[in-house]
Order: C-alpha cells, then structure tokens, then sequence
C-alpha cells in the first residue's frame, strides 16, 4: 500500500519510473510507464521513502491567507487585515501601502481574497508586459493568470500571455525577470542567445530575478493557501 503522500499517475509518454512532487499539495505523484508492473512501481517508492521525507520536511509551512498573517504582494509586505461582520452584504477588499483590508461577511474568505489577488497579479502583469513589449516594438494579443504548478510564465506564437499569479508573492526582481522572459518570446520563440540577449535586456535585474526563480520559485510560491 502506498503512503499518504503518494499518489500513482500512469503515463504513456513516460518512460522510465520518476517521483515528482505536487508543491501544492505536498503530495508526490508516482509517474508510472504503460505496460510496467505495479509491484515494480511499489518496491521504487518504497526505495524512495527518506528520500520524499527528507523533500517534504524542507519544504517550507504553508501560509494560511488568514487575519493576521503578513504576505508579500509584488515585492511589498502586506499585513492581511479581516475585519468580520455578518451585516456585511459583501466582501470588500482594499490594498494600500502595509495592509489588505478585508471588510466580510464570511467566516473564511481565503477564496475571497485569492480571487482579489488574481484579478490583481493579472492586471500588473498584463501592464508590466505591454510596458515592456513597447520596448521591443512587440504586440501582445492577451494576457491571462493561471494557478499553474511549474510554468510560471508561457508565450504563444501568436502572441498570448500566460502567468502563473502566484508570481504576485514573488520579489519583484523575480516578477520583472518573468515578464521579460516571456515579452522576449515575442521575439524568439526558442531559448537562443539572441533570446537571451533580449530577455537581459529587458530585465530590470536580471541575474537576482532568474536566481531567485531558480532556486525559490517552486517551494516559496506554493505555499500561500
């Protein structure tokens, strides 16, 4: 029997047994190849056991989008502020300068205040985005937010946008370095030196963003929840 935190996904692409952890659930999936047998896929996680134990006790807590709790919000420090009352008729969130104010009548708006944040990362990378496509005298035909696990940013050759909008709880060295990344496939589609070129170029720091990306994205930005 496997453990909780880990579930089995068969593939047909794959072709050899792997281990590959969900930061958002904290769960390893047991990415299985067509064809192989379960009890070969059993004795490699049992083999693999410290190892996703030694993985899941660095990962950092979570962070529950709670009163109280301080959260960063493109590269600022917010302290989140829920002011309850069931006379409210409505959520009303406001962002200023060292506060989320939160105005609600539900007992828990964690969903409330993920979907403010959302429809806030999309409208400050969508301007970040323009901002620098106009230096590269580039078009950009949408941008959108997505709550993805790995891909933080993609291009499409006819020039659609996508984030992740936890980007939003990223320093914004990391958030601008993204941004460029992808506005600069706008240019090449392809991972080039000319593309690098283009994504330096674009970026305000580029070396802090795509370090911090690198080495924090994948455990920092999944953990608020």
């Amino acid at each position: 029997m496997l453990p909780d935190h880990v579930q089995i996904k068969e593939s047909t692409r794959a072709k050899r047994l792997a281990l590959r952890l969900d930061p958002k659930s904290r769960i390893f999936n047991l990415v299985i190849p067509k064809g192989m047998s379960m009890r070969k896929a059993m004795a490699f996680a049992e083999q693999h056991e410290s190892w996703m134990q030694d993985r899941l006790m660095d990962m950092p807590s979570p962070i529950l989008l709670e009163d109280g709790v301080t959260i960063p919000i493109l590269g600022r420090k917010r302290c989140v502020d829920i002011h309850y009352d069931d006379s409210f008729k409505r959520t009303d969130i406001k962002l200023s300068d060292d506060y989320l104010e939160v105005r609600t009548n539900k007992d828990k708006p964690a969903e409330r205040i993920k979907r403010f944040l959302k429809e806030y990362a999309k409208k400050e990378l969508q301007r970040l985005s323009i901002e620098k496509a106009q230096e590269i005298n580039k078009n950009i035909k949408s941008v959108s937010v997505r709550d993805t696990i790995s891909r933080w940013g993609s291009c499409s050759h006819d020039g659609k946008i996508s984030y992740s909008w936890r980007l939003i709880f990223a320093p914004y060295e990391a958030i601008d370095y993204v941004v460029a990344h992808e506005v600069a496939h706008l240019e090449h589609l392809d991972h080039s030196r000319a593309f690098w070129s283009v994504c330096r170029s674009l970026s305000k720091d580029y070396l802090t963003g795509h370090s911090w990306m690198k080495e924090h994205a994948s455990d920092e930005l999944m953990r608020y929840i």
